[in-house]
């Protein structure tokens, strides 16, 4: 807080004894009291202006219920670092199925608000117009870290090259801050035809990413829809660089603690996509009993418990919205007190788990992508 200049009061501080006080005297030292109380009340007002102005910043859309402070909301990593030592920050715009027209207008409404972190893929087929959105934009490319994913049909390693540059021309960059295998489930080339050896074996599709990072086209590697048993796989392979992180459908239907523990123990990041359920699952989720008393005890939305949940478990999140003020409130996160975190933990494991994207059948795999590994 800014320090204040004591005001002047000659009159009163310079004064010697006196033993009679005139008319005169009394009006001035009357005039000079009501001036002083005047200044007083002036300072009394401004500050409470600052007060309220500042309320918004240390609360963001938290509501005022005075349960949470700055100390408290500024406890939540902002950013993770990974084994290259870049840091990812922990709270993304995810882009996938924001339409034509839409997708760019989110973006700029996202950087603007303060995201860092855009979230994209080959498949959502609109990384032109978020690359227009971040060339528009007045954040600095440095400031912004880029994911995109390698598709299906693109895991033999002549073709994940020229898949990534097509990625990087069209959003308008000459690196990616991280570059993930999609699925673990290869297709033959230009078909939706499983490739049984690219699946069973991803090693040589994760050798060409290694090579993406040695010519500096890509910063991070990562997967993405891989359960234990494909980690373990992969990982089984002598890897020059580790998987970063491993994106999956994580929330409060299906919350997968037991991935969640075996990726902290193997220092591998989650990102949880459909952070708030899939899309027939939001509603329900923000109405749990559970979600709906932290968030009033605490003045924060539902949405916001949700999202904190996440990053207090130590998972990135990726919340996707083309809506503004969704946008800006799902930025804003806050540490739960460890009761609230508990009784929301204990309420998302106590239930069979919801998995809503599932391929498998889609695809025509006579094996679920989701079950144990079928080589």
């Amino acid at each position: 807080m800014a320090s204040y200049k004591r005001l002047p009061v000659d009159e009163f501080d310079n004064e010697q004894p006196f033993k009679s006080t005139t008319t005169a005297d009394k009006k001035r030292r009357i005039f000079h009291f009501i001036t002083a109380a005047a200044i007083m009340v002036a300072i009394f007002s401004g500050l409470r202006h600052v007060s309220k102005s500042n309320s918004k910043f240390l609360w963001g859309s938290a509501g005022c219920h005075g349960r949470l402070n700055m100390s408290t909301a500024s406890k939540l990593p902002s950013h993770y670092t990974l084994p290259s030592g870049d840091k990812i920050p922990s709270v993304a715009l995810g882009v996938w199925q924001a339409g034509s027209g839409e997708v760019g207008t989110a973006v700029k409404t996202a950087l603007d608000a303060g995201y860092r972190h855009i979230d994209g893929a080959w498949i959502y087929r609109n990384e032109e117009e978020v690359g227009q959105a971040l060339k528009e934009a007045s954040v600095p490319r440095s400031d912004i870290w880029l994911t995109s994913k390698l598709w299906n049909t693109f895991h033999a390693p002549e073709d994940v090259e020229p898949a990534l540059d097509e990625s990087l021309t069209k959003l308008g960059t000459d690196y990616l801050d991280l570059y993930i295998i999609h699925w673990p489930v290869a297709f033959k080339k230009a078909t939706t035809n499983i490739d049984e050896q690219l699946t069973a074996d991803p090693y040589p599709t994760w050798q060409k990413l290694e090579e993406m990072v040695a010519k500096g086209k890509v910063k991070n590697i990562g997967v993405s829809n891989f359960n234990i048993p494909r980690l373990k796989n992969l990982t089984a392979n002598p890897l020059k660089i580790q998987p970063a992180v491993n994106q999956v459908e994580l929330n409060f239907f299906n919350p997968q603690p037991e991935l969640l523990k075996y990726c902290k123990e193997n220092n591998l990041l989650l990102e949880a996509y459909s952070p708030l359920g899939s899309t027939q699952q939001v509603g329900a989720t923000l109405k749990r009993p559970e979600v709906v008393e932290i968030a009033k005890d605490l003045g924060i939305t539902p949405a916001q418990v949700i999202i904190s949940w996440h990053v207090q478990r130590g998972t990135i999140v990726l919340p996707k919205s083309v809506t503004p003020s969704r946008i800006e409130e799902n930025l804003q996160i806050f540490e739960l007190p460890k009761a609230s975190f508990d009784k929301l933990e204990e309420a998302a494991t106590s239930h069979p788990p919801q998995r809503v994207i599932n391929p498998s059948k889609a695809w025509g795999l006579k094996f679920d992508v989701f079950d144990d590994y079928p080589y």
